[in-house]
C-alpha cells in the first residue's frame, strides 16, 4: 500500500482539487487499484458469512472542530462501525468503505487528516479501506460501511468448551436472543466518553479530578475501542455444555438504551442493579456520573444477555466486565431496578439515562 500523502499546510480546498483528483488522493489510503473501479472486490471468506454495517457520522452531532481532532474524526467513525461488527460477534474485519460528504471550501489537509484516522483504525483493527465516495454538500459528514466476519474457531488451545485441539464454534450476537433469566453483563465501565464530552467542552473543569481520569475520559472519547477482544473472551469461557446463545449489541447509544434494546427485542424486560453500575471508580463521585453511565452513550462497550454459568464464566476471563442486571419476564422493553423500584426512581434522572435517540 503506498503511503498516505502527509497532512499539510497547503490551503487547497475541495474545491480547487476537484472530484478526481479528491478520489486519486483518497486512493493512497486504501490497496493498490481499490479506488479504480465503482465497486469493491472482497476476497472469499470460507463457510462463514459475511457481516455488513453502515453508520453515519454528521458535523455537529457526531464530531465537531471544537473537541475532534480531525484523524479523531476518522478513528471515530471507523471504531464506531467496528463495533457493531464485534456487537454481531464478528472478530475479524475485511475492510470498509467511506463516503465522504463536505463543502467544497473544506481544506485538504483536514480530509487528509481524517483518512489517516481511518487507516490508523485499520491498522489497529484488520481490514483495508476498499473503496467509497465522495460529494460537495453544506455539512461535513461521513457514512461508513463495515464488512466483518465470524471467527470459524476460537484461537488457543483447550478451554471450558473444549479439548484440546477442538473447534469451538461460534455464531451470532442478536439483540433478540435473549430470555428471562439470563445475566446482563457489561465488559467495561460506562459514562467516560460523556465525561471526555464535559472536559473537552470546558463545562467541567479539569482541576481537582484525578489527572489519570481525566486522560482516561478523552482517549474514551476521542480513541473509542471496538471489543473484538470481549467477542474472543466470550467464544473461549462458554462452557461446553451450553448451546450457542447470546443477547447483545453494543453500548454506542447508552447502557440504559442497550438493555432496553435487547429486552425489547427479546420480548422481556430488564432490570439493572443500581449498586452494580459500571462506572470507573475515579468518577463515581460526581454527581452526572449515575446519568452518565446509563445515558452517556458513545462509550462502545458489549451489554450482553447471557445464561449464568456463561455469564460467570465471562466475568472471570475477561477482566473490567461486570454483571449489571438480568432479563425478566415482563412488558417487552421495559426498564425497572432490581431492587424493586419503578424505572425514573435514583437513575440519575430519567431523561438523561434513556440515551441518545436521532430525531429526537
Amino acid at each position: 500500500m503506498a503511503d498516505p500523502p502527509k497532512p499539510t499546510t497547503s490551503r487547497e480546498t475541495l474545491a480547487d482539487l476537484g472530484e478526481w483528483e479528491l478520489i486519486r488522493r483518497l486512493g493512497a489510503f486504501a490497496p493498490p487499484d481499490q479506488f479504480t473501479d465503482d465497486a469493491a472486490l472482497l476476497p472469499a471468506s470460507g463457510d462463514s458469512p459475511l457481516v455488513v454495517n453502515t453508520d453515519v457520522l454528521v458535523e455537529g452531532i457526531h464530531f465537531s472542530d471544537a473537541t475532534t481532532a480531525a484523524a479523531d474524526v476518522g478513528w471515530r467513525a471507523t471504531a464506531a462501525n467496528l463495533s457493531d461488527l464485534a456487537a454481531m460477534g464478528c472478530t475479524a474485519v475485511v475492510g470498509i468503505t467511506v463516503a465522504l460528504v463536505a463543502p467544497a471550501a473544506t481544506p485538504w489537509p483536514w480530509v487528509a487528516e481524517v483518512y489517516g484516522g481511518i487507516k490508523a483504525a485499520l491498522q489497529a483493527y484488520g481490514g483495508v479501506l476498499l473503496g467509497g465516495d465522495c460529494s460537495g454538500g453544506s455539512q461535513r459528514l461521513l457514512a461508513i460501511t463495515a464488512l466483518g466476519t465470524w471467527a470459524a474457531a476460537a484461537p488457543g488451545a483447550a478451554t471450558a468448551a473444549s479439548q484440546p485441539g477442538e473447534i469451538v464454534r461460534s455464531g451470532p450476537i442478536r439483540r433478540g436472543d435473549g430470555l428471562p433469566g439470563d445475566l446482563l453483563v457489561s465488559t467495561g465501565p460506562h459514562g467516560l466518553s460523556r465525561l471526555g464530552l464535559a472536559l473537552l467542552q470546558g463545562t467541567i473543569p479539569a482541576g481537582g479530578l484525578d489527572p489519570s481520569l481525566v486522560e482516561r475520559a478523552i482517549q474514551a472519547h476521542r480513541r473509542p475501542q471496538p471489543r473484538f477482544d470481549a467477542v474472543r473472551a466470550l467464544i473461549a469461557s462458554r462452557p461446553a455444555p451450553l448451546n450457542w446463545r447470546v443477547g447483545g449489541c453494543d453500548s454506542s447509544d447508552g447502557l440504559a438504551a442497550a438493555a432496553a434494546a435487547i429486552a425489547a427485542s427479546s420480548g422481556c424486560a430488564a432490570q439493572l442493579n443500581r449498586d452494580a453500575l459500571p462506572l470507573d471508580p475515579a468518577m463515581a463521585d460526581l454527581p452526572q456520573a449515575a446519568a452518565w453511565c446509563l445515558g452517556g452513550g458513545e462509550d462502545f462497550e458489549l451489554v450482553l444477555a447471557l445464561q449464568p454459568p456463561w455469564a460467570e464464566a465471562l466475568i472471570a476471563a475477561l477482566p473490567g466486565t461486570s454483571r449489571i442486571g438480568e432479563l425478566v419476564a415482563g412488558q417487552a422493553g421495559a426498564l425497572g431496578w432490581s431492587d424493586g423500584a419503578p424505572w425514573g426512581q435514583g437513575d440519575g434522572g430519567s431523561a438523561a439515562a434513556k440515551g441518545f435517540s436521532h430525531f429526537n
